[in-house]
């Protein structure tokens, strides 16, 4: 089975939708996916996803399911470097704070902090994983410790439109690590396809091994200059966001 993890176009967080940049990317990654054989489409609730998806399910006269989990992964939690209560998204943090505690690298610690605990981030993350998880059993793979059962093995491809941050999330899953390192050692640009197999190198006992991560080239060879979005700056001096 083949999973295509797709992050919506350039996003108007004011408006849940997409800029004009957005929808020229969502445009351009329809092409693509045109040439593409999907056998199931997942969206996420939010706007940006669901505007992104349209043009390619349009294309391929396609349907999608919406799932309220695929949403982006959104808990909010207290900021070290920052005074407010719980002003700050869970994955937007300064890497010389998180870095500075090695339970933030490890899977089964990451989530124990009183940080993490305060904002409640365990229990969101154990929901989005027990939904992708029943998603997959439908579809023949089932989790079994940290590995799957292939019960009905297959070669569907399931395409998922949602974030950056629930991205993570999912790839954090499939690979048993701390989706810490994911949300601040990668970057999946706006409309960008992450592409995952899996791997059943003995029968019935499958993993899942990415084979493209943010993948962009469909803008590139659309003459679309990827969006800066989900990054920050450089070098310290050199105008972008740092914060």
């Amino acid at each position: 089975m083949r999973l295509l993890i797709i992050r919506h176009g350039d996003p108007d967080y004011a408006k849940d939708s997409l800029t004009e940049k957005g929808w020229r990317e969502a445009e351009l990654l329809s092409r693509r996916l045109l040439q593409t054989e999907v056998t199931h489409v997942y969206v996420s609730s939010m706007g940006r996803a669901k505007d992104t998806a349209s043009l390619t399910l349009q294309k391929k006269g396609m349907t999608a399911t919406e799932c309220q989990w695929l949403r982006e992964f959104w808990p909010r939690i207290r900021r070290p470097n920052l005074d407010e209560e719980r002003n700050s998204i869970v994955w937007d943090w300064l890497p010389q704070d998180w870095m500075a505690q090695e339970a933030y690298s490890r899977p089964d610690q990451w989530t124990e902090t009183d940080i993490m605990r305060e904002g409640g981030v365990g229990e969101a993350y154990a929901e989005a994983i027990r939904n992708f998880d029943a998603l997959l059993a439908e579809h023949g793979y089932v989790r079994d410790g940290s590995l799957y059962r292939a019960e009905r093995p297959n070669r569907d491809t399931l395409a998922f439109f949602c974030h950056f941050g629930m991205e993570c999330v999912l790839l954090s899953h499939l690979m048993n690590v701390s989706p810490m390192i994911l949300w601040h050692h990668l970057c999946a640009a706006p409309s960008s396809v992450s592409t995952i197999y899996t791997e059943e190198r003995r029968q019935g006992k499958a993993i899942f091994r990415v084979s493209a991560f943010g993948d962009i080239s469909h803008l590139y060879a659309g003459g679309e200059e990827p969006s800066f979005a989900a990054r920050f700056s450089e070098t310290y001096d050199d105008g972008e966001r740092q914060d």
